[in-house]
């Protein structure tokens, strides 16, 4: 069960990163054909309207998909004639994003996706995987040309490198016992209600900003916190996605939850997303990656990416 990554510049800083101004970002496409939807956006300030949370109800589960593309600004294609090899860097264990294979090699979303932007850009792939904190100094001592490694885009990680725009981001997602999964949340519908969250996270401080009359409970980590929603200690759970994702799908989780509402991408307390890091001024490569993520996407090859490897979706 992949641990998630929330601000994945210092390894919480994966995402978990979770990893989001959701007025600037296009999100949670139901379709590889169509234009991608954004997704949900935060909850807004409680309104002075009765607060009578809606009926329990089974959750509703198309697979969603997220995107960031959007099919009306499509990008130039550009120079590809100075690209012979892309040396792609990834970091060594970070299930399902990267990990060793059986075969002994490189495997995972990411590495998948990076194979395929070679693909489109005509060139030869090579991944090399390394410890996640050695990955910066590798790209900038020109020991390889792009990390693609679930990293968070931070101020500080911009400061050092340039990226690619986010090809996938760590939205934040409630989730209940499966007798009371509700099919929105507002913060009026949880007025009372006891809500669990790690203490001193990004989704503990987005509760306390956003959803001023819940019961916050805080607990040191993710095993508590899962626990405390199974053992009915708390009615929700609030936290990173993808890790929830896997933990509902796992055998860990018992059966017992299910998401409740959609997600939240705040990049204020979420982050930016996660992108594709190059060398500071690589220009050529960093645009030929853009237009091949859009190609990828455009063809349904990041769909069917993600399909394969997130059976529960995190948006």
């Amino acid at each position: 069960m992949a641990p998630s990554q929330q601000a994945k510049s210092s390894k919480s800083a994966r995402g978990l990163l979770t990893g989001l101004t959701v007025a600037a970002c296009l999100l949670a496409a139901l379709s590889r054909a169509e234009a991608q939807a954004p997704a949900k956006q935060p909850p807004a300030a409680p309104q002075a309207t009765p607060k009578v949370a809606p009926q329990a109800a089974p959750q509703a589960a198309p697979q969603a998909v997220p995107g960031f593309w959007d099919p009306r600004r499509r990008p130039e294609r550009p120079d590809l004639s100075r690209l012979t090899v892309i040396r792609f860097l990834t970091e060594t264990d970070y299930p399902p994003f990267n990990y060793t294979g059986a075969d002994g090699n490189p495997a995972g979303f990411n590495v998948d996706l990076a194979r395929s932007l070679c693909e489109e850009i005509k060139v030869s792939c090579t991944v090399q995987m390394r410890r996640f904190e050695t990955l910066v100094d590798a790209l900038t001592s020109n020991r390889g040309d792009a990390i693609i490694a679930s990293m968070a885009v931070s101020p500080q990680l911009r400061a050092r490198v340039d990226f690619t725009d986010p090809y996938y981001r760590v939205p934040a997602r409630f989730v209940s016992r499966k007798d009371a999964v509700m099919p929105e949340i507002r913060p009026e519908y949880l007025e009372g209600k006891k809500v669990g969250v790690i203490a001193g996270s990004a989704h503990e401080a987005y509760l306390k900003a956003m959803f001023t009359d819940a019961e916050l409970r805080a607990y040191p980590n993710d095993d508590a916190l899962r626990a405390a929603l199974r053992k009915g200690e708390v009615d929700f759970i609030f936290g990173d996605a993808i890790s929830l994702a896997f933990w509902i799908n796992g055998t860990d989780s018992g059966d017992c939850c299910a998401f409740s509402g959609g997600p939240f991408v705040e990049s204020r307390f979420f982050g930016e997303g996660v992108g594709i890091a190059v060398r500071k001024g690589n220009d050529v490569l960093r645009q030929a990656l853009n237009w091949a993520l859009f190609r990828v996407w455009e063809k349904g090859r990041y769909t069917d990416l993600w399909l394969r490897y997130f059976s529960v979706s995190p948006f």
